[in-house]
């Protein structure tokens, strides 16, 4: 028997909307931070680590790279965004024994999240039943 695919219905077109704002607006401000405190606090590469290096081009490099790259593609820049995120904690704790402190890389990255959300929400569905 073949899969039917179901439709979004009106009520899960609309959710999809107010993530996909959501993620948009939260990565808007996100990214707007982000670049505030390498105005702010200056950069400076050549006194970087290898591995602070490697953390770096995670974290906030592709997490930014896949939030901007999420309002045009959410699969591929939230994953980009959350695969970023996971990485960033995975070498931090691998060179420090201990996962980055505080909220802040969190809710930096949850637009990534959020786009991923919004792009599952916009699948539609395979019913074998039907």
């Amino acid at each position: 028997m073949a899969a039917r695919v179901t439709e979004l219905s009106g009520a899960q077109r609309s959710s999809r909307r107010w993530i996909r704002s959501l993620a948009r607006l939260w990565s808007a401000i996100s990214l707007a931070l982000i670049a505030a405190f390498f105005v702010g606090e200056g950069f400076h590469p050549s006194q970087l680590s290898p591995s602070q290096v490697l953390g770096f081009l995670l974290f906030p490099v592709g997490v930014s790279l896949g939030m901007v790259l999420a309002w045009w593609n959410e699969r591929l820049g939230g994953t980009l965004t959350v695969a970023s995120f996971v990485g960033f904690y995975i070498v931090y704790f691998a060179t420090s024994g201990m996962f980055p402190k505080g909220w802040a890389w969190l809710a930096f990255s949850f637009p990534g999240f959020l786009f991923v959300a919004s792009w599952l929400s916009s699948r539609k569905i395979n019913d074998p039943a039907a």
